[in-house]
C-alpha cells in the first residue's frame, strides 16, 4: 500500500529525532516545534477508477500548503501524510494501521474511502476523523468521526438509530416547487453504497408525490442505453443518479442518443466539477440540463471571499470540483481545532473535544452550518437548506439562489444502508 509523507521518500519513516519527542496520543511537545502530523486516506485507485475520490485530498493539501506558507499553527507546520487504500477494506485497514498506529497522526482529515473498513479502529483509538465524505454509514455510526455535513445520530457504534438512518426530501421539494416536476427516474449501480443512496432518493421522491421510475445497471458492464430508453418511455421530468462521474457521462450520452429530453438531470456533489464540457462533450442536450445539489457553496462563486481564497490557492490544479472545496473546508476545520489547542498541546483528545463543541461551523461561509446533535430519537421533520447550481455552456456552474435561504421544512425518512 502506498503511503506518501510530504517532504520524504514514498513510504519512508523519518527518524523520531527529526520530529522531536512524540507522545503516544500523536502530539509533540509544544516546545520542540515539531510538525503536527495528520493523515489523509483516499481511495485514489479504486474499482471506480480515475480520480473519482481525490478531490477532498487535493483541497486539503492546498489548504495545508497555504497554512504552512503562512507559519502553520503557532509556528508549527502541519505535515499531511497520504495513504491510498485502493478502494478496498483490506487496504483501508492497512492505511488506518499505518497512519494511526505507526505514524501516530493527531487526526485524519478529508477521508474519502470507498470502503471505510478501518473506521472502528479509528474510533477505538480516539482519533478524530474530521470532514470526511460519508460514502458509507461510518460517519453515522462511530464516535470521533465527524463527516463534512454533520449528523444527528447518537454515533454509539450502531448505525443511525438502531441500524436505521434518516434523510430529508429538500432536493425533491425544490424541483417540485421551482419547476413543477412530477415524474422522476433514479439510476444506480448494483453496488451497495450506490443502491442504498438510490433507495433513499426513491423514498424521498415518493414522499413528495412523484411518480418514480427506477433503473439499476450493472456496476461492471452498465447498459445505460436501455435505462435511457426506458426513462424516455416513462416520460421522466427529472433524472437522479447514484453513479460516478464516468457513469453519468455515459448515461447522458445515452439519453441524447435516444432523445430523452428532461427538465433536469440532477447529479450529486461528487460530480460537481469543472470538467463537464469535456466529460459530456458528446451529450450537449443532457449537458445543459445538468443540475447539482449539495451542502456547500458553489466553487464557481468567486464573488464570495472564502471561495476566492480557495480558487486562488488551487489555481495550479488542472481542474476544480466541489469535493476539492469540501476537502479545503475539512482542513480548515482541523486547523481551527489545532489553533484552539495550541497553548495546551495539539493532542487527539483536545482536537476531539473541540470538534464536539464546534457547532455551526461554516468554513467562512463555504458550508451550510454543520451540526452534530446525537439525538436519542430520530427527528420526524427538520429544516434543511440546499445549495443548487446548474451547468450552462459558456458560463459553467451557475448558482440558483442563496444556499442559506433555499430552505424547507421536510420530513426525515428512514432507510437501511
Amino acid at each position: 500500500m502506498m503511503v506518501l509523507a510530504l517532504g520524504t521518500a514514498c513510504g519512508s519513516r523519518l527518524p523520531e529525532s527529526d520530529f522531536g519527542h512524540r507522545d503516544r496520543d500523536g502530539s509533540s511537545r509544544p516546545a520542540d516545534r515539531a510538525p503536527i502530523r495528520v493523515g489523509i486516506i483516499t481511495s485514489a485507485t479504486s474499482p471506480v477508477g480515475g480520480s473519482a475520490f481525490t478531490g477532498p485530498r487535493d483541497g486539503a493539501r492546498a489548504w495545508f500548503d497555504r497554512l504552512n506558507a503562512r507559519g502553520g499553527v503557532d509556528g508549527r507546520r502541519v505535515e499531511a501524510r497520504l495513504c491510498d487504500d485502493g478502494g478496498s477494506g483490506v487496504g483501508n485497514n492497512e492505511c488506518v494501521h499505518r497512519l494511526v498506529d505507526e505514524d501516530e497522526v493527531v487526526a485524519l482529515v478529508a477521508t474519502t474511502a470507498l470502503d471505510y473498513a478501518g473506521a472502528p479502529r479509528v474510533s477505538r483509538a480516539g482519533v478524530p476523523d474530521i470532514g470526511g465524505q460519508p460514502i458509507g454509514a461510518a460517519y453515522d455510526t462511530y464516535p470521533h468521526l465527524y463527516g463534512i455535513y454533520g449528523g444527528l445520530a447518537p454515533r454509539d457504534g450502531t448505525t443511525g438509530w438502531d441500524g436505521t438512518q434518516y434523510g430529508g426530501t429538500e432536493v425533491y421539494r425544490y424541483f417540485k416547487r421551482e419547476h413543477g416536476a412530477r415524474t422522476a427516474a433514479v439510476v444506480s449501480y448494483n453496488q451497495p453504497a450506490s443502491a442504498a443512496y438510490a433507495r433513499l432518493v426513491e423514498r424521498g421522491l415518493r414522499a413528495e408525490g412523484y411518480k418514480v421510475v427506477t433503473e439499476q445497471v450493472d456496476f461492471a458492464l452498465p447498459n445505460f442505453r436501455a435505462a435511457a430508453a426506458d426513462l424516455k418511455e416513462q416520460g421522466a421530468d427529472l433524472v437522479f443518479d447514484a453513479v460516478d462521474g464516468h457513469g453519468n457521462a455515459q448515461l447522458c450520452e445515452a439519453m441524447d442518443d435516444v432523445g430523452a429530453d428532461v427538465t433536469a438531470k440532477v447529479t450529486n456533489v461528487q460530480n460537481w466539477t469543472s470538467t463537464v464540457a469535456e466529460d459530456y462533450k458528446d451529450a450537449p442536450r443532457c449537458r445543459n440540463a445538468l443540475w447539482a445539489t449539495g451542502s456547500s457553496r458553489n466553487f464557481e462563486d468567486t464573488g464570495h471571499p472564502a471561495v476566492r481564497e480557495f480558487r486562488d490557492a488551487t489555481k495550479g490544479l488542472p481542474t476544480h470540483s466541489q469535493w476539492q472545496l469540501e476537502g479545503w473546508a475539512a482542513a480548515r476545520w482541523f486547523t481551527e481545532a489545532a489553533k484552539a489547542c495550541a497553548a495546551r498541546g495539539v493532542t487527539r483528545a483536545c482536537v476531539d473535544d473541540h470538534m464536539n463543541r464546534s457547532q455551526g461551523f461554516t468554513a467562512g461561509g463555504l458550508l451550510l452550518p454543520v451540526v452534530f446533535e446525537r439525538l436519542p430519537e430520530p427527528p420526524k421533520s427538520r429544516r434543511a437548506c440546499l445549495s443548487v447550481a446548474r451547468w450552462e455552456d459558456g458560463r459553467g456552474w451557475v448558482s440558483q439562489g442563496d444556499m442559506n435561504r433555499t430552505c424547507f421544512e421536510v420530513p426525515q425518512l428512514p432507510y437501511r444502508p
